[in-house]
């Protein structure tokens, strides 16, 4: 901790590892407020520990930020937590790792950073084609937190079909249902327990979605075949069926976040795209060239001649 860093005001501390809880402004400094240590602005460190004491309390579960804050902000901030509050601020640190673009640094200098709304448009020269939300969710679940994320075409290509292939299951096990008055033996509960137990072992280590995708892929094939016959019902009981429906309903949609996406209405979009024509002809017709030039090239723009 003591060696490497080169800040401002370094030969003012008593010690190299003590940092700032307020700073004084400067007379030019945008940031300042009145304090009994004069006007100033508080320092990085304590920023972050009381806006989450003022909205998450003294304590709380989950911390989360980029690998690169482990030291020294995260560090600093139990720091000064435990001194102000006589306990430990939080009970787990979710540090994530870095993203890449094939295999680089994402980074705006190297040109190959993109927005949200571009993943999902595909409005960028990396990007073949737009991908859905929860395509993209699912593809960064695929890997564990703490890992290196890396975006391609192909890598987002193979994990939208991989999250068709769990999808379609949710909607079979959603429609499936144990028959009436006719309990078969238990031959296959423990291996159907044994997946439900894995899912919650995997979530519990570490937040190990990756693993825990693992396991629901296995399961989805266990719904299909039940769909298909190949896995009777006879073989299992109500009760090992209904824990194994619910556990892969519940982590697909409300522990991991994965639902069905709704389908693009294509007659809307239709629609609205002839409307924008129609209003490019009427302009032309009024001689308003400025207008149905840049009707015209927007739409070119999203791939519309």
């Amino acid at each position: 901790m003591e060696s490497g860093r080169q800040l401002d005001s370094q030969d003012e501390k008593r010690n190299k590892i003590d940092f700032a809880l307020w700073k004084k402004a400067s007379p030019y400094h945008i940031m300042r407020w009145p304090s009994p240590w004069g006007d100033g602005f508080p320092g990085w460190h304590i920023e972050c520990t009381v806006m989450s004491t003022k909205y998450l309390g003294e304590a709380f579960d989950i911390h989360g930020g980029g690998m690169d804050l482990k030291f020294p902000h995260h560090e600093c901030e139990i720091a000064q937590a435990v001194g102000a509050n006589g306990k430990d601020p939080v009970k787990y640190w979710i540090h994530t790792n870095m993203l890449t673009v094939n295999g680089q640094k994402m980074s705006k200098s190297l040109g190959n950073s993109f927005l949200p709304r571009e993943l999902f448009s595909g409005n960028h020269p990396l990007l073949e084609k737009g991908f859905g939300p929860m395509t993209v969710r699912f593809f960064m679940l695929q890997s564990h937190y703490s890992s290196t994320l890396d975006f391609s075409n192909e890598a987002l290509s193979s994990a939208e079909k991989g999250f068709r292939k769990l999808v379609n299951a949710l909607s079979t096990i959603k429609s499936l249902s144990y028959p009436v008055g006719k309990e078969g033996n238990s031959t296959l509960d423990t291996e159907l327990n044994r997946l439900v137990d894995e899912c919650y072992l995997n979530m519990s280590d570490d937040f190990n979605t990756a693993k825990t995708l693992a396991m629901l892929f296995e399961m989805s094939s266990r719904v299909n075949d039940m769909k298909s016959g190949n896995l009777p019902f006879s073989d299992f009981s109500s009760e090992a069926f209904e824990t194994f429906k619910n556990t892969y309903i519940g982590f697909m949609e409300n522990v991991l976040g994965l639902k069905e996406e709704k389908e693009q209405d294509d007659e809307l979009l239709n629609g609205t795209i002839n409307v924008l024509i129609e209003l490019r002809k009427k302009a032309r017709t009024d001689k308003n060239f400025a207008l149905s030039d840049k009707i015209r090239d927007d739409l070119k723009a999203l791939g519309i001649q």
